[in-house]
């Protein structure tokens, strides 16, 4: 049975539904209904743990682009970055679809789509609101892998 709730991250509301261990939507709202998250979430946005474990996303199935995408991404360690380039060449695309998919990604957080930057040092784009990669980065303790 989808279970859906929320939880606060700074002003925003992260609006979570999911259904036993695999979550099918994460995103980041101005308002929510209230309802409990799986503990991942609040530990995670707390700055608690590193992992959603054993959570994983709805989005990471099949071999679509997409997924290919999604998974290279959520193997992109906590604390660490990896360009829209480097997430392309994983996932055999190109870096302005990666662009896309991030843009796409359904279920936030468990895709860590925060974690990816541009090439030239900026930090890309984040829906819905750019600040709250930043605060994401942030709390990460974001490094560079290399």
């Amino acid at each position: 049975m989808m279970k859906t709730g929320s939880c606060s991250f700074g002003m925003w509301k992260v609006l979570v539904s999911w259904e036993g261990n695999v979550v099918h939507q994460v995103q980041f709202v101005r308002t929510a209904p209230e309802g409990l998250v799986p503990v991942q979430f609040t530990k995670f946005l707390a700055g608690r743990v590193d992992s959603f474990a054993p959570l994983v996303s709805a989005a990471v199935s099949g071999d679509s682009v997409y997924s290919r995408i999604y998974a290279a991404v959520s193997d992109i360690p906590y604390g660490e970055t990896r360009t829209y380039g480097e997430v392309a060449f994983a996932a055999d695309t190109h870096p302005r679809v990666v662009g896309n998919a991030m843009a796409r990604n359904p279920t936030a957080l468990i895709v860590p789509c925060h974690r990816v930057t541009a090439a030239d040092g900026g930090l890309g784009g984040f829906t819905p609101d750019l600040q709250i990669k930043r605060d994401l980065l942030k709390m990460e303790g974001k490094r560079r892998r290399g």
